[in-house]
């Protein structure tokens, strides 16, 4: 009998030690979180906007043409690393591309945005990040991809680069269909 209880603990490290091993082996991609707002209306809000003060009005935005809306900061390393792939598909295929300036100073952002280029159509000020809580954003960048009909079909958890932009491209391009 106790040579059996002294066994149990080895055959549990045993196992624990396995799953671990597991988890770190699986082709685990974070970028792919669900989200339920995938093929659900874009959230409405109104918001000012970075450059001229405007208020952008989110119901006449989306709806007329596929649209990507990308939440950003100057405070994150990652979105300055995007900016390339953003401005490549901004010019490459004519997209609107919605900047949602996340927790963020608008003076710092508009000095940022005319150093690195602007690869956006509108920007839009979320100091407060209420617009994050309604699109479920939870880190940046986060990108998401609406179609004509104001539908979110994709959601990209993490930066666009270069390892998984010819993969997004094909989400947009499914996304016109």
């Amino acid at each position: 009998m106790k040579k059996k209880l002294s066994i149990f603990p080895s055959i549990l490290f045993f196992l624990i030690l396995l799953s671990f091993f597991y988890l770190l082996i699986s082709d685990r991609n974070p970028s792919k979180l669900p989200s339920t707002f995938i093929d659900k209306p874009a959230p409405i809000f109104k918001a000012k906007t970075l450059f001229d003060n405007d208020t952008f009005i989110s119901t006449e935005e989306f709806g007329q043409e596929t649209t990507l809306v990308n939440f950003f900061a100057t405070w994150c390393k990652p979105c300055i690393e995007e900016l390339i792939f953003l401005k490549k598909l901004s010019n490459k295929n004519e997209l609107k591309i919605i900047g949602v300036n996340y927790k963020d100073n608008s003076n710092k952002t508009i000095k940022w945005l005319k150093k690195l280029g602007n690869p956006y159509s509108k920007v839009v000020i979320d100091s407060n990040a209420l617009i994050g809580i309604d699109w479920g954003v939870y880190g940046i960048p986060e990108t998401f991809i609406v179609n004509s009909k104001g539908i979110i079909k994709y959601r990209l958890v993490g930066p666009i680069t270069e390892k998984n932009y010819d993969e997004f491209y094909v989400k947009i391009k499914e996304s016109e269909k």
